[in-house]
């Protein structure tokens, strides 16, 4: 038998979900569930989230990794792959969840939401008089498939927007800032940080204690993109000096985030585990689909990921 053969893996996403999504897409795609993978010669598509060390070794005709999520970081710097193609999930499913958790996450703090919960919790009433929102700067670390979206979302509310990336983009009503200098004036310039930033080897601890210093003192920070893009003991120090004011994260360099870490104690962080977006297979099943036929025909596959990028 020719390899053709679909093996998925995923800790956290429904197999049977995705059988069922596939097959309405694919009729003729032999789903394999691991570890229940049957012969691993006739294997040519894996659709994974984090699978494990040396997971991919066992697949000798392995032709296409589509990666159930956004971020490809996990996958492109691994010693069990052999050259193949990549692929990330665009799924407009998944794009409206991470809106929805910026929105929120900004809003939180832009409405004096966390402030109302401390006095909720004290059982005390304490009035902030609302600032028009417009008044409001946030920036928004990122305008990729996620990071663009939640940026003009943002600013159709009537935030006032500013966005940084490797490369120049053009969101309505968003301000757009590339290179080092950008990033300077971006993290001092605004109230509000947001980081949608893919984990590249260019990115990872990009924000550290310098950043952090950039910062206006009290910042509100979000971090829902990846755990390592943040030097998380510069976090820390700057959470306990006040110049982070407030910080909502979503991700971390350890997950799950450790019993005992000193995160857990700040009453001003609130902690999400790593869910601000999830796949919906109903949606991201077709761009899935079409990446395998056109694998089968010799074609480069929907959304493919450059690992020297790693995005």
């Amino acid at each position: 038998m020719s390899a053709d053969a679909l093996v998925f893996y995923s800790p956290v996403d429904s197999a049977a979900g995705w059988q069922e999504a596939m097959a309405a897409e694919l009729p003729d795609l032999d789903f394999r569930v691991d570890p229940e993978v049957g012969n691993p010669e006739e294997v040519a598509y894996v659709l994974a989230w984090l699978p494990p060390k040396g997971f991919f070794s066992r697949f000798p005709n392995l032709k296409l990794v589509t990666n159930l999520g956004a971020g490809v970081d996990a996958l492109v710097n691994r010693d069990d792959l052999a050259p193949v193609k990549f692929s990330r999930l665009s799924d407009p499913g998944m794009v409206a969840m991470m809106t929805s958790y910026v929105v929120f996450a900004v809003t939180r703090y832009a409405r004096d939401m966390h402030i109302f919960e401390r006095a909720t919790r004290r059982g005390e009433w304490e009035y902030v008089h609302p600032r028009p929102l417009a008044d409001i700067k946030v920036a928004v670390l990122g305008l990729g498939e996620l990071g663009g979206p939640a940026a003009r979302t943002l600013a159709l509310m009537g935030f006032t927007v500013t966005g940084w990336s490797r490369s120049p983009k053009q969101i309505p009503g968003v301000a757009s800032e590339t290179g080092a200098d950008g990033l300077e004036r971006v993290l001092a310039g605004n109230e509000i940080i947001v980081s949608l930033l893919p984990l590249t080897p260019q990115s990872r601890h990009l924000i550290g204690a310098r950043e952090f210093a950039l910062m206006p003192k009290g910042v509100k920070f979000i971090n829902a993109s990846r755990g390592a893009v943040v030097d998380e003991a510069a976090m820390i120090a700057a959470l306990r000096s006040g110049q982070i004011g407030e910080a909502t994260l979503d991700v971390f360099e350890t997950e799950p985030l450790p019993a005992g870490h000193p995160l857990w104690s700040f009453d001003n962080v609130l902690i999400t585990p790593h869910m601000a977006s999830i796949t919906v297979p109903g949606l991201a099943a077709r761009d899935v689909a079409e990446s395998i036929r056109r694998v089968r025909q010799g074609l480069a596959p929907l959304h493919e990921v450059d690992p020297a990028r790693g995005y």
